[in-house]
């Protein structure tokens, strides 16, 4: 058992049954005891592994996508390249490094970083030096922008609902005999949840503070121009089921076990995230999966100039890299893009036409 827990036992006997959505966010950003709050969670020493951590092609070719937008945008300036949940830095500095080809976008670029976990600004401080780091995208100067999102919409709190004969029911945490374990709420009332197609025991996600991120986005996107990325593992299809899941020294979790110690995640609905984004007003393009992005954009040419000055064992770690981001066995079919912009706007690389 972990403080947090007897934190979280306590919350329940006072109030009673908690939403998922709340276990969830207690359990990542409890200001001393949450996951996010209080480590490095990445690499090998940490629970969980990132693209950008795989590789430096992964920032570089974000880095070289957004020059090239850029530039076929007319060059404004300034910029604001603005990261949610920049990790290390490591995303933000492989594509500093590889826009320097285009130097009068560097001399253009302001970095911005939102992130909670104080260790971590502290990698990003060394990473990217001069960056800012704003309490949410209000906090950042007028002017265009290139918001970028890897695996951050993943992390937000979801609500689970159960289809029961009577309605949709909320999932909910509560206590028996001294351990965390799930329940079911009362039948809720008028909710915009589906009737059809789902059968008693489904269970469906809704995450209220990606639609809170997307509509800030597009807020953003439209006052001043620019393109978001979103990058994350998820789902481009509508449809039943239970994502939530705990991941602790790479390995499957339980959710409700070792609360604060473990990464705590949920899929990310694509389908929703691109509906609130052109309900806002904002053009979408795809999902796409990421390993067809990847290779859109140019990761066998890259791959290939690396390969050229490599030696034997780095090359070896180049092709590994380039088979994890790409192969729908690893990270190439399960995490997805998505790309938005201002309607009027020039569409971006790397996705057809028709998306």
């Amino acid at each position: 058992m972990t403080a947090l827990h007897d934190h979280i036992c306590d919350v329940i006997r006072s109030d009673g049954p908690m939403t998922v959505a709340r276990y969830m966010e207690i359990c990542l950003t409890h200001p001393e005891q949450g996951y996010y709050t209080t480590r490095d969670p990445l690499g090998a020493a940490g629970d969980f592994t990132t693209a950008p951590e795989v590789s430096q092609m992964f920032g570089e070719l974000i880095g070289l996508f957004l020059a090239d937008y850029w530039l076929g945008i007319g060059r404004p300036s300034p910029v604001h390249l603005i990261e949610l949940g920049p990790g290390r830095g490591t995303l933000m500095a492989d594509a500093l490094r590889a826009m320097k080809i285009v130097p009068d976008l560097t001399g253009a670029v302001q970095v911005h970083f939102i992130e909670v976990n104080l260790a971590l600004k502290e990698m990003q401080k060394k990473a990217v030096p001069g960056a800012s780091w704003p309490g949410s995208l209000d906090e950042i100067p007028p002017g265009f922008c290139f918001v970028v999102a890897n695996e951050f919409f993943d992390c937000l709190p979801v609500r689970q609902f159960i289809k029961t004969s009577p309605g949709w029911a909320e999932r909910m945490v509560t206590l028996e005999d001294g351990k965390l374990v799930f329940t079911q709420g009362e039948v809720a009332g008028p909710l915009a949840l589906p009737e059809a197609g789902f059968n008693p025991g489904d269970i469906i996600e809704a995450c209220p503070q990606g639609a809170f991120w997307i509509s800030a986005i597009a807020q953003r996107l439209k006052d001043f121009g620019g393109l978001a990325l979103i990058i994350d593992y998820g789902y481009g299809r509508e449809g039943a089921g239970d994502t939530f899941q705990a991941v602790k020294n790479h390995k499957p979790a339980a959710v409700l076990e070792s609360p604060g110690q473990c990464d705590l995640t949920a899929h990310v609905n694509f389908v929703e995230l691109k509906e609130k984004a052109e309900q806002n007003g904002l053009t979408a393009y795809g999902p796409v999966a990421q390993g067809i992005f990847l290779q859109n954009i140019g990761i066998e040419a890259r791959a290939g100039k690396l390969l050229d000055q490599a030696n034997k064992k780095h090359k070896k770690d180049i092709l590994s890299a380039v088979k994890r981001l790409v192969s729908k066995d690893e990270m190439g079919e399960l995490f997805k893009v998505l790309c938005l912009a201002k309607k009027g706007e020039p569409a971006p690389a790397g996705f057809d036409q028709d998306q």
